[in-house]
């Protein structure tokens, strides 16, 4: 299949390593040029170089702390000078700290704020006018499981992820008349530093093994074992392409069927 991607500008964030590395180096190998940020800049380089290498096609790589409106806006501009314009943007960043509700304090939360919500906010506030001006775009925003089952010890992912959730929907209705579709992807349990780090804690809290705690998580998922990254990618570069023209408004779990509820 022909996903429609060549030839168009595509924003990534977050995307020296993890889910945001796969969708990046999934649209540029369907031909997308590639616009990557992460607040580490060595990394951001150098995933820029290994897609480039691999691909063959344009990757533009920038240092930015996507919880920041200067550096959203510094991204922005710098890719609109390299490439000329805008055509689709996976809105993504790391996740915020781990920790129960009521043991982080106004500044936690209000970081955890910026980093999740306005960080779409305000990237997307900053390409919609060239989507608009080129006819069209997509939008994809990357969340997580948390959305539709609140996970434990991840309070703040739980709550401020939620609200991404509905701003998804909103713009989704509010820009269909200018052909851009909004849509958000929900990564399960795929096997990133992210996951790494969580299953850590967890093995840390119940007094075993990381691998035995890894091993008890693969066992709740019904396909029995932990996404890769590029199957998380895959489906990004899917949904941010021409085949799927008439998905808007939907939260597309990629998840090996760990998630229980109907919708």
């Amino acid at each position: 299949m022909d996903l429609g991607l060549k030839g168009k500008i595509a924003m990534v964030g977050g995307a020296s390593k993890g889910l945001g590395y796969s969708v990046a180096r999934a649209l540029a190998a369907e031909g997308a040029a590639v616009s990557i940020a992460s607040r580490d800049g060595d990394a951001i380089r150098r995933a820029a170089e290994t897609i480039c290498r691999e691909t063959g096609s344009r990757v533009f790589a920038i240092a930015a702390d996507l919880s920041g409106a200067d550096a959203i806006a510094h991204w922005h501009a710098a890719t609109e000078k390299e490439f000329g314009g805008i055509d689709l943007l996976f809105a993504n960043t790391g996740g915020p700290p781990a920790g129960a509700a009521l043991s982080f304090d106004d500044k936690a939360w209000q970081a955890a704020f910026d980093l999740l919500l306005m960080s779409v906010i305000r990237t997307v506030r900053l390409v919609v006018p060239s989507m608009r001006a080129r006819g069209g775009g997509a939008i994809l925003i990357g969340t997580s499981s948390s959305v539709k089952e609140p996970v434990p010890y991840l309070a703040l992912s739980n709550v401020l992820r939620s609200g991404v959730t509905s701003l998804a929907k909103t713009l989704s209705v509010e820009l269909a008349p200018d052909r851009i579709r909004v849509n958000t992807l929900i990564p399960g349990r795929i096997a990133t530093d992210r996951l790494r780090q969580l299953d850590e804690i967890n093995a840390k809290k119940g007094g075993i093994a990381v691998e035995d705690q890894e091993q008890r998580s693969a066992t709740a998922i019904p396909l029995g074992r932990y996404g890769a990254p590029d199957e998380f990618g895959r489906v990004g570069a899917f949904l941010l392409s021409d085949a799927a023209s008439y998905m808007t408004g939907a939260a597309i779990q990629v998840d090996g069927g760990l998630i229980k509820g109907l919708l």
